[in-house]
């Protein structure tokens, strides 16, 4: 987890200088990391491969990290990214007052790790582009670089987090819609915890391969709080259990079917995380209590795989 140097339980005010500090952090972290060297301070450098010519060598460069980088020109140091967020009922859960470092829930966090991919997205000059959905398709936004574009987008993150909805999840039908306005390579990311209610499993399998026409690279940020939606970790007194999307609810003793839950649902991510693997998208689950680190250098390692 980054530590800020203010007082984690401090309301999120501005999303733009939060993310700056993240990314500043995350990056002094990689300085002392296994990753150090292909940071983000070279986004006009890409590494040496064998057989290369030797006439564009940063020297310089390689005296300071001790590893062969040449020069980019400037048609390659542009990537494009697009950000899809699931902005469903299901995305608002934990429910919280307000929206604070120690306390985000899955639309939060989501909204937070967005705008800290968008910080460095900007500092490695990548364009950038965002869709959000629930039950319609609430926000889409081309991949552009300009900094009004990335201010503007910030705007509509911020709106995540000051805005609870009770609408239903069409992952379905947006992704496939979403993969329609997407048509230069890109990478992309997805936000989203990947409760469908009314399609099935291959369905929703099916919208994510769609994903990967035209040669996307795909990170899926499987989004849960790993405490409760994974561990099942509630005390033992009787709990009413309502389901965000439908409705449904039912009354139990957590302790009389964690067991049995944890099996179920630790199945999912398996059967999930096999499928991206078959559809070669990368799939990462991202507990919102962890940070912000997986996520920033899943793009690093994505972005050398893209270029």
């Amino acid at each position: 987890m980054i530590s800020l140097n203010h007082s984690v339980s401090a309301e999120i005010k501005n999303l733009d200088l939060l993310a700056k500090q993240v990314v500043e952090g995350f990056i002094t972290g990689m300085h002392k990391s296994p990753f150090h060297g292909f940071s983000v301070e070279f986004s006009e450098h890409k590494l040496y491969n064998k057989g290369e010519s030797t006439r564009h060598i940063d020297w310089k460069l390689f005296a300071k990290t001790e590893k062969l980088y040449t020069k980019k020109y400037e048609e390659e140091t542009n990537l494009r990214c697009h950000i899809i967020i699931d902005n469903s009922a299901s995305m608002h859960y934990p429910q919280v007052k307000q929206q604070r470092l120690d306390s985000l829930n899955k639309i939060g966090f989501s909204a937070v790790a967005s705008a800290c991919l968008m910080e460095l997205l900007k500092r490695q000059r990548d364009a950038v582009g965002l869709s959000i959905y629930s039950d319609s398709y609430e926000f889409y936004a081309p991949e552009k670089g300009s900094e009004r574009h990335r201010k503007m987008l910030l705007h509509q993150l911020e709106g995540l987090l000051a805005q609870p909805t009770t609408s239903t999840t069409h992952t379905y039908e947006y992704l496939h819609e979403i993969a329609e306005n997407i048509h230069r390579r890109s990478l992309i990311f997805v936000f989203t915890d990947m409760f469908q209610t009314e399609k099935s499993e291959e369905e929703l399998f099916d919208a994510l391969r769609h994903l990967k026409h035209n040669k996307h690279e795909v990170i899926l940020f499987h989004t849960y709080d790993g405490a409760t939606e994974k561990d099942f970790s509630f005390d033992n007194n009787q709990k009413k259990f309502v389901d965000v999307e439908t409705g449904e609810e039912i009354n139990l003793y957590a302790e009389n079917v964690q067991e049995q839950y944890q099996n179920l649902i630790n199945d999912y991510f398996n059967k999930l995380k096999n499928k991206c693997l078959q559809y070669k998208i990368s799939y990462i689950p991202v507990d919102i209590r962890q940070g912000y680190n997986e996520i920033l250098t899943s793009y690093l390692i994505s972005r050398r795989k893209i270029l």
